[in-house]
C-alpha cells in the first residue's frame, strides 16, 4: 500500500542483545473501516476525540480533506501508533499535509519512540519527496523534538487543563476563595432562574449556533459553518462523543437561551470546543454555572481531564477566567517542515497590526457576512 515505510529498532527496554530487533512498518489506512485503530486509540490514556475515526469522519465530510492516516504496525500487524494526517490546498498556505486541520490538536499517538519516530520519518518523508509541499503536526507538547531532522517545532499556544478526582463529592474548584466564589456565582444563576440542560434536538442547536455567531463576530474569529456542528451532531452526539449544554432563563413561565458551550468527549478527556453567548446576560452567570454542571458531569462519568482549550496571548482575561477553575496552563506545540517563513508566523501573531486591523474591521460586519466569510476561510485558507 502507499506510504509503506520500514524500520527496524531496539526497545530502549530491551537489555537481552540475543532477543530478534521487532521490525515496525508505517502503513496507510482507512480509520473508519480498519478496527485496529480505534481499539488501539482506546488503550491509550492520553488519546483524544481529535484522533477518533468519528472525528477524522466530520472532517471528510464538511471541508473534502483528502485523508492519509498512517499507521505503524509490528511484525504480527499490531498497531504501535497512529497519525491522523490530511492533505489540503490553501489559497494562500499551498499544499500541505496537516495532523489536523480545523483542529487545535492531534498528531501522532504511539506505544513507544520508536513507533512515534517511524511515524513522524514517513509523514517527513511524504512531504520531502512532494514539491512545494509542507507538514504541519500539532501536538500538546515538545515530544517530537528531534526525533527527525529537518522536522522544527515551536510553541503555539497555551491550554489550559483541570485535573478532575475520582468522586464528583471529592470536586474542590480552584483555591478555596475561586470556589467560593464560583458555588456563589452558580447560585446566584439558580436563583435568578437560570438552569443547565443538554440539547436534545437539532431545533436547540440552531438556536444556539446563532449565539455562537454573534460571540465569534465579537472576538473577530471566522466561524464554523452550520453544516459542521450539523455533520458533529449526526456523527457524535448518538455515540456520546459530544454534549450541547445550554444554559436558559426560565421566567413567567417563558425560556430564553442566554448561553451554550459544546463538549468534546473520549478516553479520559472532556474538552471545552465551542462557545457562544449573549454579552448583556453574562450578569446572570451562565457560563458559570454551564462550566460547573460540565466539570461535575465529567467527574462522576469518569473522566480524568477537563480541558478548557486553548487561549491566544493577547487574551489575559480569558486566561483567568480558565485559571480560576483550578486549571494549569501547558503549551500546545506545531512542528513543521520544512520550517515557516518569518513573514507567515509574523501573520498569525495576534499581536501584528494586520491582524488588529482585521479585528476592528470584522467586528463591524453584519452576522450574515461572518458567516459567509467563516465558510470560505474554512474551506480555503
Amino acid at each position: 500500500m502507499a506510504g509503506e515505510y520500514d524500520m527496524s529498532m531496539k526497545s530502549e527496554q530491551q537489555h537481552d542483545l540475543t532477543e530478534p530487533v521487532p521490525t515496525l512498518q508505517v502503513v496507510e489506512i482507512d480509520p473508519r473501516t480498519d478496527p485496529r485503530w480505534e481499539a488501539f486509540i482506546s488503550t491509550l490514556p492520553n488519546s483524544l476525540i481529535y484522533q477518533h475515526p468519528s472525528w477524522l469522519q466530520v472532517l471528510e465530510e464538511a471541508f473534502g480533506y483528502k485523508p492519509v492516516n498512517l499507521a505503524c504496525e509490528d511484525s504480527s500487524g499490531q498497531l504501535q501508533g497512529i497519525l491522523p494526517l490530511y492533505y489540503l490546498r490553501g489559497l494562500f498556505t499551498g499544499r500541505r499535509y496537516s495532523s489536523l486541520p480545523r483542529t487545535p490538536v492531534a498528531g501522532p499517538l504511539a506505544y513507544n519512540d520508536q513507533a512515534l519516530t517511524a511515524l513522524t520519518r514517513a509523514a517527513f518523508e511524504r512531504v520531502r519527496d512532494e514539491r512545494g509541499a509542507q507538514l504541519q503536526l500539532k501536538v500538546p507538547s515538545n515530544k517530537l523534538e528531534g526525533l527527525v531532522e529537518g522536522v522544527v517545532g515551536v510553541p503555539w499556544r497555551e491550554a489550559y487543563l483541570l485535573k478532575l478526582p475520582e468522586r464528583p463529592e471529592l470536586l474542590h474548584i480552584g483555591n478555596s476563595r475561586n470556589h467560593s466564589r464560583i458555588k456563589w456565582a452558580v447560585n446566584k444563576a439558580t436563583r435568578l432562574g437560570v438552569q443547565v440542560c443538554p440539547a436534545d434536538t437539532e431545533r436547540e442547536l440552531r438556536l444556539w449556533y446563532e449565539l455562537y455567531l454573534e460571540t465569534m463576530r465579537r472576538i473577530a474569529v471566522p466561524p464554523r459553518p452550520y453544516y459542521f456542528f450539523e455533520i458533529l451532531w449526526k456523527r457524535l452526539q448518538p455515540r456520546g462523543l459530544m454534549r450541547l449544554l445550554l444554559a436558559k432563563h426560565y421566567e413567567a413561565g417563558c425560556s430564553r437561551l442566554l448561553a451554550g458551550s459544546l463538549f468534546l468527549m473520549f478516553g479520559q478527556t472532556v474538552i471545552y470546543a465551542f462557545a457562544g453567548w449573549r454579552r448583556e446576560d453574562l450578569s446572570l452567570r451562565p457560563n458559570d454555572a454551564i462550566h460547573w454542571q460540565a466539570i461535575h458531569d465529567a467527574c462522576a462519568e469518569g473522566f480524568s481531564n477537563y480541558d478548557f482549550g486553548e487561549v491566544t496571548k493577547d487574551n489575559q482575561g480569558l486566561a483567568e477566567f480558565k485559571s480560576k477553575w483550578g486549571a494549569e496552563p501547558y503549551w500546545l506545540y506545531r512542528y513543521y517542515y520544512p520550517t515557516p517563513r518569518e513573514m507567515e508566523m509574523s501573520i498569525l501573531d495576534s499581536h501584528s497590526r494586520a491582524r488588529q486591523f482585521m479585528s476592528a474591521a470584522w467586528r463591524r460586519l453584519p452576522i450574515k457576512a461572518t458567516a459567509f466569510l467563516g465558510n470560505l476561510a474554512h474551506h480555503y485558507f
